[in-house]
């Protein structure tokens, strides 16, 4: 049996992470981000068999696929089932785009489709991957409902709260540098202390106005206070402030602007490879 599913790339601005030792559940990020047009499609075929066995492919490569092999796990428990995932992912891994997540979360929504289980237990399973993994925290959470959005209490609903800012925009992205390791980054102590104090900071101020202006206006904020952007980074931000909004993905050697979109292009690709895109408002599912 087969089944395909698309899953949205998402670009967080800022982050607080948030750990609940006992409950994975309760465990994520509150902050605020952007779902984009650009994601993982991820093709399943399902067969009985003897063993549990997954194989899984990306651009048409054969992958180890850390996340969506942990997540498949979680999903179908102990059944013997072959798994084959293809998945193509529009953007590169590590860049703060959300395409492991993505890609782990169009596979699980494939698979619950044919052995019939929900579409909750799909982001379950790939929620759970990622945290245990630590290749994300809000990614998963964000991806399966799209928008642009407010994550107002960590976790998967009911706890996880997710408030939408209305907007359809057209965003820029810009790769600058080498790919970033999240669990690197969160896992050093001084780094992750500034992470959590703006983090929570940024949250509260776009709680009390919540629009794409601030979105962008605290991301800037927390790039500049949490240290996490290089100087080329920096760089790249002023020159796309000249004509429009832009901050750091979170966590890629990346950036995020909207505004003159031909001039945003212009005024980037000096400083690396330019993707367009748009606002995805519909978050993952399932493709017919």
């Amino acid at each position: 049996m087969k089944a395909s599913a698309f899953a949205p790339g998402h670009i967080s601005g800022f982050f607080e992470p948030v750990y609940h030792n006992s409950d994975i559940s309760k465990t994520g990020s509150r902050g605020a981000g952007i779902n984009i047009s650009f994601g993982a499609i991820s093709e399943v075929t399902i067969k009985d068999n003897k063993s549990q066995h997954f194989e899984i492919f990306i651009n048409n490569k054969k992958a180890a696929a850390p996340v969506t092999n942990l997540a498949l796990k979680y999903l179908i428990g102990n059944n013997k089932l072959n798994i084959v995932v293809k998945s193509k992912f529009d953007l590169p891994t590590g860049q703060g785009f959300g395409m492991s997540a993505a890609g782990s979360l169009s596979s699980t929504l494939a698979t619950s489709k044919i052995v019939g289980l929900k579409i909750e237990d799909a982001i379950r399973a790939s929620h759970y991957a990622e945290i245990q993994l630590r290749t994300g925290l809000g990614d998963v959470i964000s991806s399966s409902f799209g928008g642009i959005e407010i994550r107002k209490s960590a976790g998967l609903p009911p706890w996880g709260v997710i408030e939408h800012i209305p907007g359809k925009l057209e965003i820029v992205l810009c790769i600058i540098g080498k790919k970033v390791e999240t669990k690197k980054v969160l896992s050093n102590p001084e780094i992750s202390a500034k992470i959590v104090e703006y983090g929570k900071f940024c949250t509260k101020k776009i709680l009390e106005k919540p629009n794409i202006e601030n979105l962008f206006h605290y991301s800037q904020i927390f790039t500049n206070k949490t240290g996490l952007a290089n100087k080329k980074v920096i760089n790249a931000i002023n020159e796309a402030n000249n004509y429009g909004m832009a901050s750091m993905c979170m966590l890629g050697n990346s950036v995020f602007a909207s505004g003159k979109t031909d001039d945003l292009c212009k005024v980037l690709s000096p400083f690396g490879k330019i993707y367009v895109c748009s606002v995805d408002e519909y978050g993952a599912r399932i493709i017919k």
